[in-house]
């Protein structure tokens, strides 16, 4: 990488992010670096992402709405994802979790020294890895990250009636529309297990959603049966194996 590193600041705190500036400017001598953007919170420094070529994202990590991990696993979506150093004021066994994981981070308050060894450092990091962020954050993601056209767009988990797996990627369906979300339906199952339950092994639906069930044709000389789903008019198919489940969760 020639240049100066571009570098995006995130965080909900502005005194923090003009800290950062600060120091990030009397690195320069030693390490070249310009700051070109700065957001507020996860959500708009995906916005930025889309229009804005970044190096660097300085994040941290506890913002309200998004927390900079989640903004992590998103950030992933992007076409060319860039290098991710956190920012916390975790302890210290929090923080062997990130060093466990080989991710960069800075402890709060920020000392120059610390932040010239990480901008040394960051023109040779690279985008996180995607295992490595899961296993980071034990609170399941608020939004699923559907990239299209260049940028993010974030769907509210809360949003969501069904996501079934087709082919190598997985359709999210909500009450407005669909979007195609290239994620495994098992870790999904595993993020959202309090959200969502599995009828069929190519489909997880929201237990909120289930409106009722209703008798489907006969195979194999056994009944089947289909989900009734609120804000969806399709009926989803129920397979024996998880009938048992589905039943004991509408009548439980």
């Amino acid at each position: 990488m020639s240049g100066a590193l571009r570098v995006v600041l995130v965080d909900d705190e502005a005194p923090a992010r003009s800290r950062l500036k600060e120091l990030i400017a009397d690195c320069a001598p030693l390490a070249p670096a310009k700051v070109v953007g700065e957001a507020a919170n996860g959500r708009e420094a995906l916005e930025l992402l889309a229009s804005v070529a970044a190096d660097l994202v300085l994040v941290d990590i506890r913002m309200p709405q998004m927390s900079g991990i989640e903004f992590a696993r998103h950030a992933l979506a992007l076409p060319a994802p860039p290098a991710i150093v956190f920012v916390t004021a975790y302890d210290e066994y929090a923080i062997k979790a990130f060093e466990l994981r080989a991710l960069d981070y800075l402890l709060k308050p920020v000392r120059r020294a610390r932040l010239l060894a990480a901008l040394q450092r960051a023109r040779n990091l690279h985008a996180p890895n995607g295992d490595a962020l899961r296993g980071l954050e034990s609170a399941p993601r608020r939004h699923l990250p559907v990239p299209e056209r260049g940028r993010i767009t974030l769907v509210p988990v809360v949003d969501i009636i069904y996501l079934k797996a087709e082919l190598k990627y997985v359709t999210i369906r909500t009450a407005e529309r669909e979007y195609l979300l290239e994620e495994s339906l098992t870790h999904l199952e595993q993020e959202f297990a309090e959200a969502f339950v599995r009828v069929h092994r190519n489909c997880l639906v929201a237990k909120s959603r289930i409106r009722g069930f209703e008798r489907s044709e006969v195979q194999d000389g056994e009944q089947g049966w289909l989900v009734l789903l609120e804000g969806c008019a399709q009926k989803l198919p129920v397979s024996r194996r998880q009938w048992p489940v589905i039943k004991e969760l509408a009548t439980g």
